[in-house]
């Protein structure tokens, strides 16, 4: 393998490995939310636990590790699918060297590499989130669904990377969420406060 290629994937799995609602959490507001909510590191919990604006922070720069990390080979003008690279960075974000390789479930820093990958792609899988997001009221459900449906429409684009990996990740952020598949089986899912099912909840208790 090249030496370039290893140089970047050690590059993208450091970066993903910055644990970044371990750090917001702690630098400015001197918590660990490792020890509140889902006690995940990831984006969901970060807005459960330190509120909307260091949650929004903590999307952007969990995107931004993926998008970094995937547009190394235009970096260094090394012909290589740049989802490959980008992979590694969903590695460190799940098993982060800096968090004691305790991490997130990779949507965020997956969506970042989309963005590398095809800029469009990426929007199409934004409102596919956010339109399973309202649907639902569930991030939960809205990744996995997200997830599922990319897959598919990965197809359009007849890359055979982009598609296996695609899957991967899929089948990745399903068994990252069994967790979450088993609340919802019990009804017992957090929901965002908004959307139909929140909404419906919301008129039931009045």
């Amino acid at each position: 393998m090249n030496s370039t290629i290893i140089t970047m994937l050690v590059i993208a799995y450091l970066l993903g490995s910055i644990p970044s609602g371990v750090w917001i959490g702690k630098i400015f507001y001197k918590i660990d939310i490792r020890e509140f909510g889902s006690g995940n590191t990831g984006t969901t919990n970060t807005f459960r636990v330190l509120g909307k604006k260091a949650g929004f922070i903590v999307l952007l720069m969990d995107m931004l590790k993926g998008t970094i990390a995937a547009c190394q080979p235009y970096m260094f003008d090394i012909h290589i699918n740049v989802l490959l690279i980008g992979c590694a960075a969903v590695v460190g974000h799940v098993f982060p060297l800096f968090a004691r390789f305790r991490g997130g479930k990779a949507v965020a820093t997956s969506a970042g590499i989309l963005l590398a990958y095809n800029p469009l792609f990426f929007g199409i899988a934004w409102i596919i989130f956010l339109t399973s997001l309202y649907l639902s009221s569930m991030v939960s459900v809205a990744s996995m669904v997200g997830m599922t449906l990319i897959t598919l429409l990965s197809l359009y684009f007849q890359d055979p990377v982009l598609t296996i990996i695609a899957l991967i990740l899929t089948i990745f952020v399903f068994f990252r969420h069994k967790g979450n598949l088993a609340r919802i089986r019990k009804g017992t899912e957090n929901l965002v406060p908004f959307g139909l099912v929140y909404a419906r909840k919301k008129r039931k208790q009045k």
